[in-house]
């Protein structure tokens, strides 16, 4: 039986460091995606009218994320990391089609506890993985190119929804893309 080493180091788990990153980039992407669009729906879709309401899918989402945030690290530790990182990429498949076919705002803020739970899951545990390649010496590296990765992610996908808002008619059309993101 031969013991498997494994080598701790940025410079030699590079590629699955990289994984990490882009994995973490399409998880901001869908945040990018839907925080640019369902206020449009709100309005547009259920006509409502209220900020506080509106806000709601935010505080739902919120919410939900801290409360997952809690638990990732410990279930990943006790269910494994790819688990973890695969049930929180389940569960966030449900959130395009929520949005898609939202027959009420209610739906909206069942999609937002889905990608609550969805980042919790996989937005910790990518972090928690990309530590587990370079160990304990460069993890500020790991989290901050995993705060890179995301949040960059958010960024240009606010941008680019929100100009495909702004010249596409069927605005919830947009989330078909946000099937792909995950």
């Amino acid at each position: 039986m031969s013991e498997h080493r494994i080598t701790l180091g940025l410079r030699e788990n590079w590629r699955q460091f990289a994984l990490l990153a882009v994995i973490n980039a399409f998880v901001g992407a869908m945040i990018g995606l839907e925080r640019t669009i369902v206020p449009l729906i709100a309005k547009d879709k259920f006509a409502i009218e209220s900020s506080l309401i509106v806000l709601s899918f935010l505080i739902s989402f919120g919410v939900t994320k801290a409360l997952t945030n809690l638990f990732a690290g410990r279930l990943s530790e006790h269910l494994g990391r790819k688990k973890i990182l695969v049930a929180g990429w389940v569960v966030g498949l449900g959130v395009p089609l929520l949005l898609i076919f939202a027959k009420s705002w209610g739906w909206v803020i069942v999609a937002n506890i889905l990608l609550g739970i969805n980042q919790g899951l996989c937005w910790s545990t990518t972090v928690i993985m990309k530590v587990d390649l370079v160990g304990p010496k460069w993890r500020g590296v790991a989290t901050g190119v995993n705060e890179f990765a995301g949040y960059s992610a958010v960024a240009l996908s606010t941008l680019m929804t929100g100009f495909l808002a702004t010249t596409m008619a069927r605005i919830r059309s947009l989330f078909i893309r946000g099937l792909f993101l995950h």
